[in-house]
């Protein structure tokens, strides 16, 4: 039976994805791109904010249709809106016949093997265990990244308790995977053929505060850089008031970790910062910059603000865009304020309408957009390593082959890329090369194979 799977949302979900094919695969299902070629569905999908939201509901809802028609023979929900809106499904979606709680993944095959055996229109199962069930590692996955890069999702939940984020509702407690798991994942990803390993968590900086007592993300980190295939290990996500200096001191020795950083810093007002529940000001975050910098010269540092968070005023914003002004961040994106409902900011006063959202989003990516321009022309005349992801099909080869590639300073799908021309022999995907950096267009690099 042909299955087509939708993976919806973040690289967290992603990973549950893999491990759910990983599991069908084991039964001999096989699996399709193709919705007139898949006997069945299964949507993981993703209720962080309301896009997400409406796109897994428009999924469901468009696949529900086949499944009335018959082409599908099951059609299966799992991931984060599965677990908070399982109620509404249920009742407003009725061609649904199994709905999985997200630590209910792996009755991935129990619950297609009872659709499909089912005598009843639609079967109507719902497969919900613990929330703060333990996460485990180890398992056979089904890569889906093409194999260049992957990721590895050190812990599961949140207890952060942001007052804007349903995560900890959804998801659960902080659980971290033990390590041994994770290295024989990480081992399993390596012998696959991934380079790139890219550590995940809804928070990366607490790995094993839960298990060990202590932060271990350090250990970790060196652990899988004795691990033998893997050029380029990243990470992701870490709150700036849990960086500690030893993590600092571990990105900067082992030679394999990228000098990169994601951040999430969501304001530069100490008002709006303490409304939402985070653990640190406009001067901590300053202090945490320089310090990085002082560290590691060459880090590339990420970061995500949130944009009209209720009874944000002028000065507030004001402040966060200070902020960006003088910390001139490698990266950044920001996302206009979501009004979740069960959090506790949905029911704050003077919540501020869309259009202030997206005026005060709009004024900091323009001053970001600037940043990012002069920052790609000051990259002009140095050399960087660079992965290769593709080769430009329709480029003239009269004088050499063209390429798509990115730096350590650009993660998968979220960053930039730099194209590099006049290559004169052929490269591979997953080719590793030095590149001097000759121009720029907007926040992508130009460059030509060096030595």
């Amino acid at each position: 039976m042909r299955i087509l799977f939708v993976s919806l949302g973040c690289d967290k979900n992603r990973v549950d994805t893999e491990v759910m094919l990983g599991s069908l695969a084991s039964r001999g299902y096989s699996f399709t791109d193709d919705e007139d070629e898949a006997e069945a569905a299964v949507v993981n999908t993703c209720c962080f904010i309301n896009d997400a939201k409406e796109e897994s509901i428009n999924t469901i809802l468009e696949l529900s249709e086949r499944r009335k028609s018959g082409q599908l023979k099951a059609l299966i929900v799992t991931g984060c809106l599965a677990q908070r809106y399982k109620e509404k499904i249920q009742n407003e979606i009725p061609e649904v016949d199994a709905i999985l709680g997200i630590s209910s993944t792996d009755k991935i095959l129990d619950s297609l093997d009872e659709v499909l055996a089912s005598k009843k229109t639609y079967l109507h199962k719902n497969y919900f265990d613990d929330i703060n069930r333990k996460p485990v590692g180890g398992l056979k996955r089904v890569i889906t990244t093409g194999g260049l890069f992957n990721y590895l999702k050190i812990a599961e939940g949140c207890d952060k308790r942001c007052t804007y984020c349903i995560i900890p509702k959804v998801r659960g407690s902080y659980r971290s995977v033990p390590m041994e798991q994770l290295l024989e994942d990480a081992r399993n990803l390596a012998e696959a053929g991934v380079t790139e390993l890219i550590l995940v968590a809804q928070e990366t900086t607490l790995y094993g505060t839960d298990l060990y007592g202590e932060k271990k993300l350090p250990e970790l980190l060196r652990e899988l850089c004795k691990i033998d295939g893997f050029k380029w290990i990243r990470v992701l996500y870490c709150y700036p008031e849990e960086i500690t200096k030893e993590l600092v001191q571990v990105i900067k020795e082992e030679p394999k970790i990228c000098h990169y950083l994601d951040i999430p810093i969501q304001s530069g007002s100490d008002r709006i910062l303490k409304l939402m529940g985070r653990k640190t000001n406009n001067a901590q975050i300053r202090e945490l910059v320089a310090y990085l910098r002082k560290e590691i010269p060459d880090i590339c540092i990420r970061t995500t603000l949130i944009s009209g968070f209720p009874s944000e005023t002028y000065d507030d914003h004001r402040q966060t865009y200070n902020l960006v002004r003088d910390l001139k961040f490698d990266r950044l994106g920001v996302f206009t304020y979501s009004q979740e409902e069960d959090t506790p900011a949905a029911t704050m006063p003077d919540q501020l309408t869309e259009r202030a959202k997206v005026v005060r989003r709009n004024k900091i990516m323009r001053l970001q957009q600037e940043i990012a321009f002069d920052a790609a022309k000051a990259m002009i005349g140095k050399k960087v390593e660079a992965v290769i992801e593709g080769r430009i099909t329709d480029a003239d080869d009269s004088e050499g082959y063209s390429y798509v590639a990115r730096t350590y300073k650009d993660a998968p799908d979220i960053d930039g890329y730099v194209f590099v021309t006049g290559v004169k022999r052929e490269l591979m995907t997953g080719d590793y090369i030095k590149v001097l950096i000759t121009g720029s267009n907007e926040y992508d690099l130009i460059g030509e194979e060096t030595k």
